[in-house]
């Protein structure tokens, strides 16, 4: 994978798209697999020939004479139908829990594409031409808030929705691992003013989706994000993308996730299967529920 620094002013939105990716969509899967597993034309006339006697995809007949792997397949297959995901080639820096981004065939991740339906169709659909930003929170640490946020937001981006996850677990901040950007400036060098904010792209791999990471821990996490640049910096989100997710810390920290879930407009309750506590749950939601944030909720995380 290959991280690039965008930095978005007032004027500026998330790139539009790549030419000359768009270019290759129309591309058959042969030709692309003759590049990808340097296929000579004699091979290419075998498989096809192959495919012909025997009726079944190019792709499968490339695999059963041995010129392709599976994986080649899929990887191929993923860009005739401009679907981005990681090839084993590119997962070196990306974390084992990004599982839509290294797995997203596979039936463990149909939990994802059903809570994005859900959320697409719902708190996330524009109404009165406002869209809300969703705040994934949790009542304890460990619960497994970033792992769903992470990948929920690689099942919104392959489905061509420009997608930026904000880290906003100014406490303890853990997606940077998961997405592989280490040692970066991010939303506390934004909320101090320290620097303008810039947004990680992560380029052809896993299009559409962007990503501003927590940046160093401060002193007054509460402070920074009761602050008009908060407010600010989810305006422009919102306006400049079509899903805007927000990481927080567990409520066990104190009140950031209620700061969040109140100015992003819409929250969705993560608890972890046989460890989160009803009560610390029921505590949550019902003090999120005091003020004007949507709860979606409770997703139970196994």
């Amino acid at each position: 994978m290959t991280e690039q620094v965008v930095q978005l002013g007032p004027e500026h939105g998330p790139p539009a798209g790549n030419a000359s990716s768009a270019a290759r969509q129309d591309r058959p899967i042969g030709e692309i697999l003759q590049q990808v597993c340097e296929l000579s034309p004699t091979q290419v006339e075998e498989i096809a020939r192959y495919q012909t006697q025997h009726q079944i995809p190019f792709g499968e007949a490339a695999i059963r004479l041995g010129y392709a792997r599976r994986e080649d397949v899929v990887w191929a297959l993923s860009k005739q139908y401009s679907y981005s995901y990681l090839a084993d080639t590119s997962k070196a820096t990306i974390n084992q829990e990004l599982v839509m981004a290294r797995n997203p065939f596979s039936e463990s991740v149909e939990c994802f594409r059903s809570l994005r339906t859900h959320l697409a169709f719902g708190l996330l659909a524009a109404e009165s031409g406002k869209r809300s930003a969703l705040a994934v929170v949790s009542p304890n640490i460990g619960d497994g808030k970033t792992f769903i946020i992470s990948n929920l937001a690689v099942a919104f981006s392959q489905l061509r929705y420009r997608t930026v996850v904000v880290d906003a677990d100014l406490r303890s901040p853990r997606a940077h691992r998961i997405f592989g950007v280490e040692g970066a400036e991010g939303l506390s060098a934004t909320l101090s003013r320290r620097s303008s904010f810039k947004l990680y792209e992560f380029g052809e791999s896993l299009q559409n989706l962007f990503f501003l990471p927590a940046g160093a821990v401060p002193p007054n996490p509460t402070e920074l994000l009761h602050s008009p640049e908060f407010d600010l910096l989810l305006t422009e989100l919102t306006k400049k993308f079509d899903v805007v997710l927000v990481d927080t810390p567990a409520a066990a920290h104190g009140s950031d996730a209620r700061v969040i879930a109140e100015k992003c407009g819409a929250a969705l309750l993560v608890v972890k299967k046989d460890r989160s506590r009803l009560k610390d749950a029921k505590t949550l939601a019902a003090q999120l529920r005091l003020g004007s944030c949507k709860i979606v909720g409770p997703l139970v995380n196994e």
